[in-house]
């Protein structure tokens, strides 16, 4: 009982395992599914700028647009007006200071000669209304104290963080605001430090080649050489003067020095200058918000090209992968895809392909009919032939030997004829091609043929005749295109003609100008065309001669006339003529006529 239960208990633990399992990929499979979606349009978008990115077309249009911005954005960075302008208000702003702080010295240092004892001799020598009037003191009397000026230096200088130096009227220095205690603290790298690395170096040049331009380079002078500073030495002699350089590390320093003024004398200099970063920061700022801008615009610029390029690239992708098929015959017939509803150079492309295409299908089609009806028509006589040779020797008499030569004799002639028409007809395309055309003064023309004509009769007692319709005989009726070709096709109508014309019967040529076309008409006074083959006899190898015996003729004649006269844009076609109406009410046929119709010079 127990050895029975055993495997019943475990196949059904391994069901319930298994239902768990199922259970299990049930709940999974719809988060699977969830994530498949975005996963693979991630994957397509991905082969898709892959694919645009490895074009070539795709890559010169990127490459192309972002030197454009780049180019424009480093001249932004180039041409700036930003850091002028900050360092023109950045002078202004130093020139207010200096006059103030200026003014403030020149103060203490009336405040110093308040104490200054005055000869009582002076006092007894003023007349009634004078004072002593400070102008009246030397310059000397009142200079600067470094221990006066430096708590209102200290007080004015400590927020602006900017350097000032205060110095003698001989240009000796008297006081630096570096130089004071618990006031200013400015980060100076340390006198052993290291050169600056490569990077650095690089960010330096680069940084000089931005900001240095003219500008000169800014050199830290000794104590007892402040007139070695232009601003300094001009101040000395009473005037404003600013200065804009660059240190060693192509950083600007705008300074400016006033003279320190009481009474219309003056008692020194003040010199201001700003930290070596102070607006490099604000420019180097400037600069980080324009190549954000950039980045951004080089961003939205690359997803546009992208774009475009993917209207581009992508449509002539297409097409010459559909060349590449066509000429590979993957397909008995490949579609070249279809952008004609573009109105641009692509839709212009495409629809120039598919045109080719198809023309170049009708011709294959064309070559293997043509290659069909030659085997067919070759055929026929070949099997005759065959025939009557394996019938000779089986002959028993002298008449039926002769019957049987004279069939392979026939024969013989027509595959000759066949052959002749057929090589002439493969080679007619090819020789249009590779002659150029020439004016062909079709009164000469016609006035030949029908000379000829008439003198040979071409085995048929029926003349020709000529005749141009004009307002004046010496009208012109030139067309271009090749005479031999021309030529050809209306002797193979005038052959037609006296064919099917009764014994001294008569073959009419009409030559006139219809508008921009000349039109030749030949009529005879034959039987006519059956209606079911006024279209069929330009057909290859049709012919319809009940009157004469099979295989006289190759059926290739109007066939090889209708494609020269299309091949030089004109057309042709047959009809009949009409002739007097007969006993049930019908015009009768009075023969049979061929227009050919050809664009006129």
């Amino acid at each position: 009982m127990l050895d029975r239960t055993q495997p019943h208990s475990s196949l059904n633990a391994d069901e319930d395992a298994s239902s768990r399992a199922l259970d299990n990929a049930a709940d999974e499979k719809p988060v699977a599914q969830g994530w498949q979606g975005p996963l693979d349009w991630l994957r397509r978008a991905g082969q898709f700028f892959f694919a645009l990115s490895f074009s070539s077309l795709t890559r010169r249009i990127v490459s192309l647009n972002l030197a454009g911005l780049v180019a424009l954005v480093a001249s932004i960075l180039y041409l700036s007006q930003f850091r002028a302008g900050l360092i023109d208000a950045r002078a202004q702003s130093l020139l207010v200071q200096a006059e103030i702080i200026a003014g403030a010295i020149a103060a203490s240092a009336t405040v110093q000669t308040n104490a200054i004892t005055i000869d009582p001799e002076r006092l007894l020598d003023l007349k009634p209304g004078e004072t002593s009037a400070p102008d009246e003191y030397s310059p000397l009397d009142f200079p600067i104290n470094p221990e006066r000026v430096a708590p209102v230096l200290r007080t004015l200088i400590s927020p602006t963080k900017t350097r000032a130096r205060i110095y003698d009227p001989s240009g000796g220095l008297l006081l630096d605001s570096r130089n004071l205690e618990n006031v200013l603290r400015f980060d100076l790298p340390p006198p052993s430090a290291e050169k600056p690395g490569i990077i650095e170096r690089a960010l330096i040049a680069a940084r000089t080649w931005l900001n240095r331009g003219d500008l000169p380079l800014y050199r830290e002078l000794g104590p007892e050489n402040g007139n070695g500073y232009e601003e300094v030495a001009d101040s000395l002699k009473g005037q404003k003067r600013s200065m804009v350089r660059v240190n060693s590390r192509a950083e600007v320093i705008v300074s400016v020095a006033v003279p320190v003024l009481r009474s219309r004398a003056i008692h020194g200099a003040l010199m201001l200058s700003t930290q070596g970063d102070d607006i490099d920061q604000m420019v180097t700022a400037e600069r980080l918000a324009i190549l954000k801008v950039g980045g951004v615009a080089a961003a939205v610029m690359i997803m546009l090209s992208l774009l475009l390029a993917s209207t581009i690239a992508g449509p002539v992708r297409r097409l010459a992968d559909s060349a590449e098929r066509i000429r590979r015959r993957i397909k008995t017939r490949v579609e070249i895809p279809d952008f004609t509803r573009r109105r641009d150079e692509i839709g212009h492309l495409s629809g120039a392909l598919r045109d080719m295409t198809a023309a170049l299908y009708n011709r294959i089609e064309a070559i293997e009919m043509f290659a069909a009806d030659v085997a067919h028509e070759l055929k026929n006589p070949l099997t005759s032939l065959r025939s009557a040779v394996e019938t000779l020797p089986l002959a028993r008499n002298d008449n039926s030997r002769s019957r049987l030569l004279s069939v392979i004799e026939h024969d013989v002639k027509r595959l000759d004829r066949l052959i002749s028409d057929i090589s002439d007809a493969s080679r007619l395309d090819a020789e249009l091609q590779r002659q150029d055309a020439m004016p062909v003064e079709l009164r000469r023309l016609l006035t030949t043929l029908t000379s000829v004509a008439n003198e040979t009769k071409l085995g048929h007692d029926v003349t020709v005749e000529a005749r141009f319709e004009g307002p004046s005989p010496a009208d012109s009726f030139s067309v271009p295109g090749h005479d031999s070709r021309l030529g050809q096709v209306i002797s193979n109508l005038l052959s037609n003609a006296q064919s099917f014309s009764n014994p001294g019967g008569k073959v009419r040529i009409t030559c006139r100008r219809v508008r921009s076309e000349i039109e030749i008409v030949v009529d005879d006074d034959g039987p006519g065309i059956r209606d079911d083959a006024l279209e069929r006899i330009f057909e290859r190898f049709y012919t319809d001669r009940p009157h004469q015996g099979f295989g006289q003729n190759s059926g290739l004649g109007l066939s090889i006339s209708k494609q020269i006269i299309e091949a030089h844009g004109g057309r042709i076609w047959a009809e009949n003529r009409p002739g007097q109406t007969g006993p049930d009410g019908l015009p009768t046929v009075a023969g049979a006529r061929f227009v050919v119709r050809l664009p006129a010079l």
